[in-house]
């Protein structure tokens, strides 16, 4: 059971525990992607889910609490950063992991919604900042890389370098409205490939 002290769905248990806090969180998803942040209840969630309403208000509290687990449980199961030997390659598979993401329409529609909460919930806001800290920290090697290689200057920031990359295609996703694809994913990643190596991202 969860302390009074404990952030809202912070422990990771296994068994029966663990299938539930799985079925609560697709079930969170899919009602988020579906209606947005200001129409999630816990009491549906908990209905879809098909688990007891007293166990999914005791565990997330509220609708915060389960966004922010969400959110955890998606930066827990990331896939690890690329390594194909060039920045070039790299930047393209992390352009084209984030096109794909956003591209898909549950995806797509569930980024949305989280983006939307942040900006009106403090906790879903912290929540989401940590998810992309972590994207980015576990990115950042790939940068590194291409540092000790000499393909960027010494003083490069790699969160500037991967922020360049996927920021064109979230405009597209929450402003723009334009196709999110393979083509778009290339130019991005070519982009922030030429601005990086022309020194454009240091931190000096």
């Amino acid at each position: 059971m969860t302390r009074d002290t404990d952030p809202p769905g912070s422990l990771r248990p296994g068994g029966r525990t663990a299938r539930v806090r799985e079925a609560v969180l697709q079930a969170g998803g899919d009602l988020l992607a579906e209606r947005g942040f200001a129409a999630l209840d816990l009491a549906e969630v908990a209905a879809r889910a098909e688990v007891g309403k007293t166990t999914v208000y005791r565990r997330w509290r509220s609708p915060a609490g389960l966004v922010a687990d969400l959110l955890t449980e998606m930066a827990e199961t990331s896939l690890p950063h690329a390594d194909t030997g060039s920045l070039r390659g790299d930047l393209l598979a992390n352009a084209r992991l984030v096109a794909e993401t956003l591209s898909d329409s549950r995806q797509a529609a569930l980024f949305k919604s989280l983006v939307a909460a942040a900006t009106c919930d403090p906790a879903t806001q912290a929540a989401l900042n940590h998810f992309y800290d972590i994207r980015l920290t576990e990115w950042a090697p790939c940068i590194e890389a291409a540092v000790a290689r000499g393909e960027l200057p010494v003083e490069t920031d790699p969160r500037a370098v991967l922020s360049a990359v996927s920021a064109p295609l979230y405009y597209r996703l929450l402003a723009s409205g334009d196709l999110i694809d393979d083509r778009a994913a290339a130019i991005s990643a070519e982009a922030a490939t030429i601005a990086a190596r022309a020194g454009l991202f240091t931190r000096s």
